[in-house]
């Protein structure tokens, strides 16, 4: 095999793995250099986020635990005003992609900087990839300043995640993976990342399933996660990802769930232009086909597979093509209306690639 030419970038970021790994903590926020944390959480997870600052003590500026989806402009500008009002020289981002989300916002105006502590599969805590809803759009982009400098995995944390949030969380990783193995920026480093990541979460999903508590299984789907959000944070994404932001800041349809449903649809519309990719997704995952894998992996642990399901409308749909038209970029297939009409209707009515 002749290796292609390529060009990989490495970034310097600390990851700390391992069960009970939490407890080093306080240890990660004087390696960063910091005295005063401000600790972020959804409301949900104000439990979780309390006993991190009980940990810090005095280096605990205070907790912040108004973080939602899509991270709206409004919520960011409010937390960049407590975290100056309060001193705080950087911030501690425990939950899911929503949090991380949130501490991003802060770095972007602020360059605080952040330590992750994640508890779902979202993997955004390894990306320098940020987004902001305003207006009822989405807007993302990438600065290597909302890079979380140090991430805390600990699969202890992740135990009492439901099952289901846990299984569209992975599959919402697989996603970062699935995309970057046809990126075309991709390169041989990430496609090993890539398949590796898929296939742990592969694994993870149905023992989390089986057994919720399984301290194995939780920390395969976490190095799943870290491994498919490495793949995100440094190759470029495609028309999964443009349907998914589409749909989630346009349309306010959850996050994890929106991946879940589009991703078998966009692998199967871009399925014979990237034969190679498609073949290391459904080998990762047991499968002959990558679309067909994704779709029973998610429908054999009990997610949703259609959007209706999870609140959008169908009169939505065309307006959802004409957003997702909109600004082209990198594709293995060409975008082409009817056929992105098609897989909307498709993923709609949750029917099988």
């Amino acid at each position: 095999m002749t290796i292609p030419s390529f060009v990989y970038n490495s970034v310097p970021q600390r990851v700390v793995f391992g069960a009970g790994s939490l407890q080093h903590l306080a240890r990660e926020i004087d390696a960063l250099g910091a005295r005063r944390a401000l600790v972020l959480s959804t409301p949900e997870q104000r439990p979780q986020a309390e006993r991190v600052a009980d940990m810090l003590g005095s280096h605990a500026a205070g907790v912040f635990d108004r973080a939602v989806m899509h991270v709206p402009i409004e919520t960011a500008r409010e937390a960049r005003e407590v975290a100056a009002r309060l001193g705080a020289d950087c911030a501690v981002a425990i939950g899911g992609g929503s949090t991380t989300g949130l501490g991003k916002a802060i770095a972007l105006d602020s360059g605080l900087p952040i330590l992750a502590i994640p508890t779902t599969y979202a993997g955004s805590e390894m990306t320098p990839i940020y987004g902001i809803t305003e207006a009822g759009m989405k807007k993302t982009g990438k600065d290597f300043r909302v890079l979380p400098r140090t991430v805390i995995y600990d699969p202890e944390l992740s135990s009492s995640l439901p099952v289901g949030i846990s299984v569209t969380s992975g599959i919402n990783a697989i996603a970062h993976a699935a995309e970057g193995l046809y990126a075309v920026d991709s390169n041989p480093i990430m496609d090993l990342m890539a398949q590796e990541g898929i296939a742990a979460l592969g694994r993870a999903l149905p023992a989390i399933r089986a057994t919720p508590h399984d301290p194995g299984a939780r920390g395969d789907a976490l190095y799943g996660a870290w491994l498919c959000g490495t793949v995100l944070g440094n190759v470029g994404m495609a028309l999964h990802h443009k349907l998914c932001h589409t749909l989630g800041g346009s349309f306010n349809l959850p996050h994890a769930e929106t991946h879940t449903i589009v991703l078998p649809h966009a692998l199967a519309y871009n399925a014979e232009a990237a034969p190679q990719a498609m073949a290391r997704i459904a080998k990762a995952l047991g499968g002959s086909s990558a679309a067909q894998a994704v779709y029973d992996l998610a429908r054999d642990n009990g997610a949703p597979v259609a959007l209706r399901d999870i609140g959008m409308k169908e009169s939505d749909l065309d307006l959802a093509c004409e957003h997702a038209l909109k600004n082209q970029y990198p594709n293995p297939r060409p975008l082409e209306r009817a056929a992105i009409r098609s897989l909307l209707q498709d993923a709609w009515e949750g029917a099988r690639p």
